[in-house]
């Protein structure tokens, strides 16, 4: 069981009654989230927490319990703006959690009603995120997201020294993906090779070697993701270019049943993507494929010991200076960079977690 967060003196003394957090996207982000909520709700069980996010977020976190959710579409613009604070009915949370810094994020922020207001350091922010806001975590740099979302309870008083996910997954989820392959003993290397960042993504017929050498090892390979045009056409080309079969779950799985999913898996090979995130916190490893962001600042949180990391190598290459030269959270999303993440690469890393098992 997770220990209580230590609560200083200064914290009791002005437990706050009722939260907002606002994070709308994306799901790796809403992901990150969920250890906060944890620690709020342990050291405040009888606060009320309420939860600003998007509506794809929503679906993989609805029935995360102590949460009253709060749906924004971005489609809905400033009239959805407007119906969220209508939603508030006038309610004045004692501390707002603006953990979001795009300038949709900051103007919503402006809809809801708190007397502390709480963004993020000076170096993180951006789009006048700092007029929404009246006060601001510490400025850590050279921290993975998570972390600097679980900084937002510092503030507060609070220290987030536990990290706990405990995702929302209901039994017919599990059930469903009990019910995609058998329980024979065979390893199974789930590949879900899109990331909402298209130049984040690798070739098809480079996954297709590597899910091929794990056929050869005796793995069951299958493929994961969303229902998009994107998605589908990707994963025919790997399924063109593999010699062994495959199971081909994409677009076969709600957002409900993906964590269940993914936490079959054994291994999960993808870009920087959400699936990365969920897997990590369904306790699944992750090979992640890492060139245009930096494993550190964003890959899987647990355990980065089975991804490819070919960051450094993009900083010179495309912007003349090592990873170390560059401001933290850089991202290097240029054409081909996926390019510098190798077949060899990937296969390498799948013989450790291989051999590691």
């Amino acid at each position: 069981m997770p220990s209580d967060p230590v609560i200083p003196a200064a914290a009791r003394a002005a437990i706050p009654r009722t939260l907002c957090l606002l994070r709308l996207s994306a799901l790796g982000d809403a992901t990150h989230v969920v250890p906060l909520v944890r620690t709020l709700r342990r050291a405040w069980p009888d606060a009320a927490l309420a939860w600003v996010i998007g509506r794809a977020e929503h679906r993989l976190l609805d029935g995360l319990e102590g949460v009253e959710f709060v749906v924004y579409d971005k489609k809905t613009g400033l009239a959805g703006m407007r119906a969220l604070r209508r939603q508030f009915g006038g309610r004045r949370f004692d501390a707002l959690l603006q953990m979001q810094v795009a300038a949709r994020a900051n103007l919503l922020s402006a809809f809801v009603s708190a007397k502390r207001r709480i963004g993020y350091d000076r170096a993180r922010s951006k789009d006048l995120h700092g007029l929404f806001i009246n006060e601001r975590i510490p400025a850590r740099p050279g921290i993975h997201v998570l972390d600097a979302i679980g900084s937002f309870c510092e503030p507060l008083g609070l220290r987030q020294d536990e990290v706990v996910w405990d995702l929302p997954v209901p039994a017919d989820a599990r059930d469903w993906a009990r019910a995609q392959w058998a329980d024979d003993g065979s390893p199974t290397l789930l590949i879900s090779p899109c990331s909402s960042h298209a130049l984040r993504n690798w070739r098809s017929d480079r996954y297709a070697a590597v899910a091929d050498h794990a056929a050869t090892r005796g793995w069951r390979i299958v493929l994961c993701g969303g229902r998009s045009q994107l998605e589908r056409d990707t994963a025919d080309a790997i399924l063109a270019a593999m010699q062994s079969p495959a199971l081909d779950l994409v677009g076969k799985d709600t957002l409900k049943q993906l964590p269940a999913l993914l936490e079959r898996a054994d291994l999960v090979m993808t870009p920087d993507s959400g699936p990365m995130h969920i897997a990590n916190a369904m306790g699944t490893k992750v090979l992640g494929l890492h060139a245009a962001s930096n494993p550190a600042r964003s890959g899987p949180y647990s355990d980065r010991r089975y991804c490819v990391d070919r960051y450094d190598d993009a900083a010179r290459r495309y912007l003349g200076k090592p990873a170390s030269a560059l401001k933290w959270g850089t991202k290097i999303e240029h054409d081909g960079v996926m390019d510098l993440v190798t077949v060899e690469d990937g296969i390498t890393a799948f013989e450790r977690f291989a051999s590691a098992r």
